[in-house]
């Protein structure tokens, strides 16, 4: 992983030109890959983007834990493949509508993926910024949620139960922890505050969980 910051002479450049300096492009965060030679839109968006920066990293060290994993699943070649089919479903997003929420919820459902296919992705490094998936079960729904957050600043998670998942994001909130977001049905609200939770989908009232061992 490398560093990247601005040449010293673009940040004089910037004080001249303000906002159209290219320093406002010029890559400063730390990421999983050379930002230098970054071609992808979304890889450029990445390095300039600090909770993208953070998620990007995180998943780099999800995957390599993963290739480590002879018990993953699946297995550690298949995880190399799924890998770089997944670069390039991320690099997609360069065409969505809002490129930053799409990749997101790219780096979300990759990271649920590889924790859920393995143990030692799961434990491994207690300064992790990824943690579950945990279960929650909700009254109104048939199937148990499985949540992965994501801690980053601001944080994220990825809920998946039966068929459906969707990617929130967190919001301030007075006690607790709160990620709202919306897709194509409608909006949604996941709420943990102490053994506390709460979940919202479109057309239901607000639902009560509990925890449950992940399974």
């Amino acid at each position: 992983m490398k560093t990247v910051t601005a040449l010293l002479a673009c940040l004089v450049t910037a004080s001249v030109f303000a906002v159209t300096s290219p320093c406002a492009n010029a890559a400063s965060f730390k990421t999983s890959f050379d930002c230098t030679t970054a071609r992808a839109s979304i890889e450029k968006l990445i390095c300039r983007d600090s909770q993208l920066a953070q998620m990007d990293i995180e998943l780099t060290r999800l995957y390599r834990l993963a290739l480590t994993d002879e018990h993953s699943v699946p297995r550690p070649d298949k995880v190399m493949i799924d890998q770089q089919f997944w670069i390039d479903a991320r690099n997609q997003c360069a065409s969505d509508r809002e490129p930053k929420a799409c990749t997101i919820r790219s780096y979300a459902e990759r990271a649920h993926q590889l924790r859920q296919g393995s143990a030692i992705v799961r434990t491994k490094d207690p300064d992790r910024l990824t943690e579950g998936p945990l279960a929650f079960r909700c009254t109104g729904l048939n199937a148990p949620i499985a949540a992965t957050f994501f801690t980053t600043q601001p944080g994220v998670v990825y809920l998946k139960w039966a068929n459906a998942s969707v990617t929130l994001n967190q919001v301030p909130s007075d006690s607790g922890t709160q990620y709202t977001g919306k897709d194509y049905h409608g909006s949604y609200r996941f709420r943990q505050d102490g053994d506390v939770v709460l979940f919202q989908k479109p057309g239901s009232a607000q639902m009560s969980c509990t925890a449950e061992p992940a399974g």
